[in-house]
Formats: C-alpha cells, structure tokens, sequence
C-alpha cells in the first residue's frame, strides 16, 4: 500500500521545522547506509545522537500518535526513531530498496522494516528536483509532496531521488514494523477501518452494522496480528 498523507505537521510547523534544521551541523547521509544503497545516495544526513535531531524527533513522534490515518494504515508495532536528510544541489538517490531490519540504537532491538515514510519540510517551490519516485505494480510515480504531507509506502518497493537542481529539500525518514506483516491483509485492514468511520459518522457507533463490522475488523487483526 502507498498512501499521500496530509497535515501530519501543519504546513507553517513543518517548513519552521526544516528551516531550524537547517542551520545544524549535518554529516554525510551515508551513516545509515546499507552496503548497496551507499553506492547511490548522495546527501546529508542529521546526526542520530545530537540535540538537533532529538528535538525535532520528539515533534515528529507526536504527529505520528496524533494522527489517525496513520495510525490506520500502518497498524505501527515498532517506529524506527525518525531520521533528516537534506538534499542541495547536485545531490540525489538513486535506484535502491531499503534495508528489510534495522536495529534500534536506542533499544539495540531489531525490527522489520515494512514500510518505509517520508515527510516533507520543504516548500515543494523552493526547490527543483527532489522528487521521490516509487516503482509499484503499475509502474512508477513521483512525489513531491507539501511542506507536512507524508508518504508512507512498501519498505520492498524500488525507489529513488532525483537529484535536486535548484534550492534545498529537507526531510524527515523512518520505517515502520507493521502489527500486520501481510501487505495485502493491511490493506485490507485499511479500507475496512475508512469503511468504519465513514459509517460511524452518518450512522453513530451504535448502529448494528457498524458494530457487525467493528467486531470484524477487531477480529481479523487478532487473526493476522505477530
């Protein structure tokens, strides 16, 4: 599943946010790299550990617990501690797939990336470039999204940055164990829960179908949950 989620951030939050950033130190964005990605990857990177990145992290992690779109089409088991890159210039990503575990430095714990998010801090007219391009079973789709809009797609998927020409994006990066390993059951899962409010809203919670499916979704993600 690959889903354009708006206003984690309000749009004023998200570019102050990417602005305040830009004014730290930043190091070489191969500090996270996996041993093929290092390869394509040309930017620069917040360091994990300083104060800059933990402040602007905690912002992050409360958007995320606040939202509920998120919320439902991630059904988050575990949140890899959101990382920043910055692209300026001659600086881009190329044709990669994200690392399937990565380990918590915070906990040394593992976790299974599946999926990956990508959330905007930048002006999307501020720059030229800096398009992140997903290849799905359709083909491929670019995306360069609001300041505060997030894309959350398949950690298995192919993808890449395009270089940035003009101006500079910044961005926030995790990834997502997912309660729900089966890609296709999420989905499912997803479109059942939208279903659910949507009718909770013209009908009330009380509502005997609402109630018939509620007691579905509950009990298929018993059935499908780690």
């Amino acid at each position: 599943m690959l889903i354009a989620i708006p206003d984690i951030l309000p749009p004023h939050e998200a570019v102050e946010l990417g602005r305040s950033l830009s004014t730290a130190d930043w190091v070489d964005g191969n500090a996270t790299s996996g041993p093929g990605a290092a390869l394509a990857k040309r930017n620069r990177q917040l360091p994990e550990g300083g104060e800059a990145a933990r402040q602007a992290r905690a912002v992050v992690q409360r958007a995320l617990a606040q939202n509920g779109l998120f919320l439902s089409a991630a059904l988050p088991h575990a949140i890899y501690p959101p990382l920043f890159n910055r692209y300026g210039p001659g600086e881009g990503f190329g044709d990669h797939v994200d690392n399937a575990i990565r380990i918590d430095p915070a906990t040394g714990q593992q976790m299974r990336t599946d999926m990956s998010a990508t959330l905007f801090l930048t002006d999307p007219d501020s720059y030229d470039g800096g398009d992140l391009v997903v290849q799905g079973a359709f083909g491929q789709a670019s995306y360069k999204l609001p300041a505060g809009h997030m894309l959350l797609y398949p950690s298995s998927s192919l993808h890449h940055v395009t270089e940035v020409t003009k101006g500079e994006r910044i961005s926030c990066f995790f990834w997502v164990q997912s309660m729900v390993r089966d890609t296709h059951a999420r989905e499912m899962l997803f479109e059942l829960d939208q279903s659910i409010q949507h009718l909770t809203t013209d009908h009330g919670g009380g509502h005997a179908e609402v109630l018939r499916l509620t007691q579905l979704y509950h009990n298929l993600i018993r059935r499908w949950a780690l």
